[in-house]
């Protein structure tokens, strides 16, 4: 079962949290508010936070952004999972991956099935990494970004948390990038 290893220090990593939406502001983001609350509440590091239109090339663009800068290590984004003509996030999180991290949607979705029933059928959450970097595409819902991060993300964020976590295979993410 799943715990913290308590004699480890906590490493706090660096998150970028990207909204996409066509109608939210900064004032009115409670899906945005949501993930930064609990990043700060965990002891990690907001590395910057950005509200993008539902538009394909703008979403991967930021992404890819984001994964070139070295002092992010993990983005997060809220909104653009469905099912409409809209919702086009996870195209652009697969458009940017190097990887996917096929378990993350599965994992999502036993969460969500717990609280919301068979409608956890219409989220297509993912994640995936890119250039070291570790991506996350989250439901534009303040609950569902409650449920990722509480039930799934920060665990996985803890260097402390036992038998395997995100943190402590960061600096093989790019290790590829690295062979010659």
């Amino acid at each position: 079962m799943s715990q913290i290893d308590t004699p480890k220090d906590f490493i706090p990593v660096r998150i970028a949290v990207l909204t996409v939406s066509d109608t939210r502001t900064a004032e009115d983001d409670k899906s945005g508010n949501v993930l930064v609350e609990r990043i700060a509440a965990a002891g990690h590091v907001l590395a910057a936070r950005m509200i993008v239109q539902d538009e394909r090339d703008m979403i991967a663009g930021q992404l890819r952004d984001w994964c070139a800068d070295g002092a992010i290590d993990v983005v997060i984004s809220t909104g653009g999972t469905g099912l409409t003509g809209r919702d086009v996030t996870v195209e652009a999180h697969r458009d940017v991956y190097d990887k996917e991290i096929d378990a993350f949607a599965t994992v999502f979705t036993i969460v969500s099935m717990n609280k919301i029933g068979t409608s956890a059928v219409q989220s297509r959450a993912t994640g995936g990494v890119a250039n070291g970097t570790y991506l996350f595409a989250l439901p534009g819902s303040p609950g569902a970004c409650k449920d990722a991060w509480d039930e799934i993300l920060v665990k996985q964020l803890d260097y402390r948390h036992k038998p395997c976590n995100f943190v402590e295979i960061m600096p093989r993410l790019d290790e590829h990038q690295r062979r010659k």
